[in-house]
């Protein structure tokens, strides 16, 4: 497979992986892309041969960057101590421990050899170790202590990996030297790569200074900016690449120039363009960890010498010893900072430690880092237990992620959904954390939305007259979708199962009004049989799927199904009536559901006026979505009517009046943000985010008029 196929290939199979995981919630998208990787190596014969430095040039430089400019600032300052011991001698304890553990368990693996799969499979996700620790409700402390060693561990691990890996290769090891060489290409990789950022960040605001703001030309320099820095160090000055572009990113996240402020279309393209980097990058490499697994896995079951069920024991046992180290560190970690300060820290906790431990997945840095093994010695031999090697460091990383997966909702009693490197929801590179948007805030992201959709409903409906009905009844429409959706994704089961029954309640009476006035109409002759028995055929159908839904309603999927019972029916049947029935039947079909919408109006609102559904108190937002739907139907039903009379409105002349409607919608929707701010209801940090969502259907609204 050439490299434009394999490419191509692979980003589709990234796409994949992430519609997949909207449906499978409970497993990580990165576990989802190991296992595609694997149907493609298995089922296609797929495979993927990767240079080493390339792989690191091309994936691990640009992840680390963007992990180091997004960090915590605040968080990575205050802990800068605990987070180097973290970031250094976690990974120097269980390196040396971990890899005179995996030379016990398998004595064919060089003692360097073992060091430096050890060393390799130390450092964890940042994004996943954020992800987890947040929903696992861990102390702040120990949450920013273990994110702030996932940023940095990747580079001490990498050159542990480097050093262990070139003994095993060589035959010699020297303590001084690789003690020199340590410092020598740690600290000049984090001084170079302050210094090219440094100077990278100059250029920046010398251009933006000189009026040079071009946007797509400052997004190309960022994103090229890791690959300058890491080329730089590691060939030039034979430095550490991988620490260069990690302090390279931190010092971006300390320093962007201050005119950026004023360029706000340049830090969103230039943020989102990351976004899309970062998905594809971190998908491909766990796409190529799951083509790479058959071939360590083919070479260990051939292998005489290795038993494949000893070798699974093995990658269990390699993974419980890395376990217990970060287990019992983070337990010694906060034990004695309880000591020293008993008022302000946190008691020491075993299922604190427990859960900081199983937050320790393994993601991108241990696959790259493993597949870089050379295949043979300095003296020209085959390199000792290669295979066995990328089978135990792929074994750890997914079984890293399945413990995550299955022990973490068990020790905190709630759904935990693990994200990786590019699965992670956008945020802005200002907010410290995720959670900052809504820590301060009396309503959640979800409920602040559907109250400004809601305000936005309630302009629309104020500016509604005769000679624009239609056009705000279609965004009226659109909003009310959009409130389910949000209601659909984020507000649990419990909550919108009695919403939901009372719709059901409310459609079904409706749907009998629509029938009632069908049959009458039958009755007093106003219409053809054929056309009766049909319109009959088609509401008993709907009233048989309302009375089926709600035994349907018990799976998720279905309550985002649940507006398709009025709306969207109502639009396929009225392009029906458009394109199949534009003839001696149109009129009449026409006028019968013209007349079967007013009956449904009348029916609910004949209900609603009884005793029993007033005390029902039934949600007005429930009966005016359903009304609407219906006022909406009769709208669309007049305009067909107008255009078969040739009196129907331009469609410039209907664009422009939804134009119109849409900045007026948006502009309630932001007033109701700086009401809430201003209230204390949302936070300064939640309505930036709220304006954000605003800000871009705005630009889209005025890019496509500028396109028009």
């Amino acid at each position: 497979m050439n490299i434009l196929e394999a490419v191509i290939m692979l980003v589709s199979v990234v796409l994949i992986s992430n519609v997949i995981s909207h449906y499978l919630t409970f497993l990580p998208v990165s576990l989802i892309q190991i296992m595609l990787g694997l149907l493609l190596a298995l089922a296609f014969k797929v495979t993927i041969p990767l240079r080493t430095d390339w792989f690191m040039l091309l994936f691990i430089a640009p992840l680390l960057f963007n992990d180091g400019r997004h960090f915590p600032k605040r968080e990575l300052w205050a802990l800068r101590g605990p987070i180097i011991m973290n970031a250094i001698f976690l990974v120097f304890v269980t390196m040396f421990v971990g890899g005179w553990f995996i030379h016990f368990l398998v004595p064919d693996l060089p003692l360097a050899a073992s060091i430096a799969l050890a060393a390799i499979i130390s450092p964890t996700d940042p994004v996943a170790v954020q992800s987890i620790s947040e929903q696992a409700k861990l102390p702040s402390n120990v949450l920013h202590l273990v994110s702030g060693e996932s940023l940095i561990n990747d580079a001490s691990g990498l050159i542990g990996f480097k050093y262990g890996i070139a003994a095993a290769v060589t035959g010699a090891f020297s303590w001084q030297q690789a003690a020199g060489d340590f410092f020598y290409i740690s600290i000049v990789g984090a001084l170079m790569g302050m210094l090219l950022m440094a100077v990278i960040q100059a250029i920046r605001t010398f251009m933006l200074q000189q009026g040079i703001n071009d946007v797509v030309l400052h997004t190309v320099l960022q994103i090229v900016t890791p690959f300058i820095v890491y080329l730089v160090v590691e060939e030039l000055l034979h430095a550490s690449g991988v620490i260069a572009v990690v302090s390279a990113g931190i010092v971006y996240n300390f320093s962007q120039p201050a005119l950026l402020d004023y360029l706000p279309e340049l830090k969103i393209v230039t943020e989102r363009t990351w976004d899309i980097a970062v998905y594809l990058l971190n998908g491909i490499v766990f796409l190529i960890l799951g083509i790479e697994l058959p071939l360590a896995m083919t070479q260990t079951i051939r292998n005489p010498s290795d038993n494949t069920w000893v070798a699974i024991g093995d990658i269990i046992l390699v993974w419980l010893v890395i376990f217990l180290i970060r287990v019992l560190w983070t337990l010694a970690n906060v034990t004695i900072k309880w000591l020293k300060d008993k008022k302000n820290q946190h008691q020491p906790n075993l299922s604190v430690a427990l859960l900081s431990g199983l937050s320790g997945v393994r993601g991108a840095i241990t696959m790259a880092g493993v597949l870089s093994v050379p295949y043979t010695l300095a003296t020209g031999a085959a390199f000792p237990e290669r295979a066995l090697m990328l089978f135990i460091a792929a074994g750890v990383i997914i079984l890293s992620l399945l413990m995550a997966v299955v022990f973490i909702p068990l020790l905190t009693r709630s759904h935990v959904s693990i994200t990786t490197r590019g699965t992670e929801p956008a945020v802005d590179s200002d907010m410290d954390t995720a959670a900052v948007a809504t820590a301060d805030s009396k309503m959640s992201e979800s409920e602040a939305r559907i109250y400004t959709l809601r305000l936005a409903i309630n302009r629309l409906e104020s500016e509604r007259r005769p000679e624009n009905q239609r056009v705000v009844y279609d965004l009226i429409t659109e909003y009310q979708e959009m409130v389910r959706r949000l209601q659909a994704a984020y507000q649990p089961e419990e909550q919108l199962a009695p919403f939901l029954d009372e719709e059901l309640t409310l459609r079904r009476i409706a749907l009998q009004g629509e029938k009632d006035v069908l049959d009458q109409l039958w009755q007093d002759g106003k219409i053809q049989e054929r056309s009766y028995q049909q319109f009959q055929k088609h509401l008993t159908q709907r009233l048989q799927m309302v009375a089926n839904l709600p035994h349907k309603l018990q799976r998720p999927n279905f309550f985002t199904r649940i507006h398709r019972v009025g709306t969207w029916f109502s639009h396929v049947r009225l392009k029906l009536i458009r394109v199949r029935f534009n003839g001696p039947y149109y009129n009449e079909r026409l006028f019968i559901e013209k007349e079967t919408a007013k009956g449904g109006i009348k029916a609910l609102s004949t209900y609603l006026k009884q005793p029993a559904a007033k005390a029902a108190h039934y949600n007005r937002q429930v009966i005016y979505q359903i009304i609407v739907s219906y006022r909406n139907r009769i709208e669309q039903l007049k305009h067909l009517h107008r255009e078969q009379t040739g009196q129907h409105s331009r469609r410039a002349d209907y664009d422009r009046t939804m134009r119109g409607l849409r900045f007026k919608a948006l502009a309630a929707e932001r007033s109701g943000i700086q009401n809430m701010v201003e209230q204390g209801y949302i936070s300064w940090a939640l309505a930036a985010k709220l304006r954000q969502y605003v800000n871009y259907s705005e630009n889209a609204l005025l890019l496509g008029e500028n396109v028009e």
